[in-house]
């Protein structure tokens, strides 16, 4: 049989097709996190009755930028070219159940606005180069409030500054192989009083004395006896008090 050009074509027709379908079938799911969540959810839910629902955060905005585009709902770029990691969190991938619905409410609070980042002082980036930060929007920790919407699940890899157990509620999604790193946490890493006060949620420790300290949220403090506790447990101390 004579190969002609319409044999070729189709070939290579056929050949693309093929790869295609490899594609879809091995596409990369991360950790394989997914949600059922409507996309549609809140759509007509306006952006101040969502907030609402939330305490103002003890993160602390370090830096300011303009979210240029959302990539998905746990990394979003800056008109600066800085690309962001929402750290302590994981969301659906592209192609992934509850992608859609993360991605769009990050947008809700995200695209084309001016945003905080509370930079991750123990670990400033990821092996992709990717800022590693709680999100604040008005004031708010969109990381907290992605893991308590049921929008993602809890991600910790230490070293990191932030603690994202305490972000989370009896509905948000902890994978099997995070459970007994934090129970082991919650025994070592608490107790009824303490010499220190440490916050949870901003990863600094404090003087039992100083105003930022006492100014810690009941629900994300850590008390410790020594100075050594506190550091061994990855806190930082307090500019302020500097215990």
């Amino acid at each position: 049989m004579t190969i002609t050009k319409k044999h070729i074509l189709a070939l290579l027709i056929i050949l693309t097709i093929g790869m295609g379908v490899i594609s879809v079938a091995s596409a990369y799911t991360g950790t394989g996190f997914t949600h059922d969540i409507p996309f549609s959810k809140y759509r007509d839910v306006s952006n101040s009755k969502i907030l609402n629902k939330y305490s103002d955060t003890d993160c602390h905005v370090e830096k300011t930028g303009i979210c240029e585009q959302v990539v998905d709902g746990d990394t979003i770029y800056l008109k600066s070219g800085e690309k962001v990691r929402f750290v302590g969190v994981n969301t659906p991938e592209r192609g992934v159940e509850g992608y859609i619905a993360s991605k769009n409410f990050v947008q809700k609070f995200c695209l084309n606005k001016k945003i905080g980042l509370d930079v991750d002082d123990a670990k400033h980036t990821d092996r992709y180069g990717r800022t590693l930060a709680v999100v604040i929007v008005d004031g708010k920790n969109l990381n907290e409030m992605l893991l308590k919407e049921g929008l993602a699940e809890v991600m910790y890899m230490p070293p990191s500054e932030f603690y994202p157990y305490n972000w989370a509620n009896s509905s948000t999604h902890i994978p099997d192989s995070y459970h007994s790193y934090a129970n082991t946490q919650k025994d070592t890493s608490s107790s009824d009083s303490g010499s220190y006060i440490g916050n949870s949620n901003s990863g600094k420790f404090h003087e039992s004395t100083c105003k930022w300290g006492q100014k810690t949220a009941e629900h994300n403090r850590v008390y410790f006896k020594s100075r050594n506790a506190a550091i061994s447990q990855g806190y930082q101390p307090c500019k302020v008090c500097n215990p």
